[in-house]
């Protein structure tokens, strides 16, 4: 009986220990990646040059395909290889989350959740009040909030790189889930006294805007696309002058007199608060934008990022209650 119990512990032993080389392959395969160079992926894991390109070896001999290329460039994954990477990042962040939870499981919720705003967005005016309430409600979970373009935070949802998205549209994206939260009606913000001939509480038709100097976001943004179609119905072709990408930068152009901006309500009421602007709704047609919430459709969500997702849907209830003009449920 100890005979047979020692070598079934043997057995389990190798398991476990093969186990353990599979993940440090695939860190180190992901780590090349990431430095595009062996030797510069070798420093920063702290292991000699040889050693991981056997990893690396022994990957593509377990796999049968070749997984990295050299390029002018460095070095690049292949197809194959790019598969790879995208399943090693969750499979890596799927154990160290494993880790977390297990080391807290007689603990308060903790670990890192990350969430991504898109740009020109009431999830913008989001931030303070979700990591307040997560200061509140779980303060051992590290919340990483990450401010960018809405097609890029679907790449990374999708990818398993961040846990999360406020994002624009509605429609199907390839591997990740959107869930409708609201609509939000966007406004037109000038510089004050430009619209001195008429009411700043009077609503103003689209095809108003002809003559006047816009500062948009560029065109690979959604609410550029957006805007640009909604003008094209009023037969309006739009004057712009400068495209800004930064939520702060536009604001001080606008308030500058440099010229008029098209936002989001939520986003345009916080931007007449600091005074210098005049905001204005739009009709015929009104522009209207969905946001929705984003996640994978493929990997779960872990307790701290589920703990998480609750409170940005309590914030984002609060947020209508508080912005009835321009913010409706979907």
């Amino acid at each position: 009986m100890n005979g047979r119990a020692g070598a079934a512990r043997s057995v389990e032993d190798q398991r476990s220990t093969q186990m353990s080389v599979d993940f440090r392959k695939l860190k180190s395969f992901v780590k090349v990646v990431d430095a595009g160079s062996v030797s510069r992926a070798a420093g920063l894991l702290r292991t000699a040059q040889p050693a991981l390109s056997q990893q690396i070896a022994a990957l593509e001999s377990h796999f049968k395909h070749k997984l990295l290329l050299r390029s002018n460039h460095g070095i690049v994954p292949t197809e194959a290889g790019l598969i790879l990477y995208r399943h090693a990042q969750l499979l890596l962040k799927q154990i160290e989350q494993a880790q977390i939870d297990i080391d807290q499981s007689n603990k308060a919720l903790a670990g890192r959740v990350s969430i991504g705003l898109a740009t020109y967005s009431a999830s913008s005016i989001l931030s303070l009040p979700i990591l307040k309430e997560m200061s509140t409600l779980h303060p051992q979970i590290i919340v990483h909030i990450n401010d960018s373009f809405g097609h890029v935070l679907s790449e990374l949802i999708m990818t398993g790189r961040m846990d999360m998205a406020m994002i624009y549209g509605s429609g199907p994206i390839k591997g990740v889930k959107l869930q409708p939260l609201f609509r939000e009606e966007l406004f037109l913000v000038s510089p004050a006294g430009s619209g001195a001939k008429k009411p700043a509480d009077e609503p103003l038709p689209l095809s108003a805007l002809a003559n006047v100097k816009l500062l948009l976001p560029s065109q690979g943004h959604f609410l550029r696309r957006l805007i640009d179609e909604s003008l094209a119905r009023a037969r309006v072709a739009p004057n712009v002058v400068s495209e800004i990408e930064s939520v702060s930068a536009l604001g001080a152009a606008v308030t500058e007199g440099l010229g008029s901006t098209i936002l989001p309500a939520s986003v345009a009421a916080s931007a007449s608060s600091f005074g210098g602007v005049e905001v204005r709704r739009l009709v015929r047609p009104a522009i209207e934008a969905t946001v929705s919430l984003c996640i994978s459709d493929h990997l779960p969500l872990s307790e701290p990022a589920l703990a998480t997702r609750s409170v940005l849907l309590t914030v984002v209830e609060k947020l209508m209650r508080s912005h009835p003009q321009g913010i409706r449920s979907v």
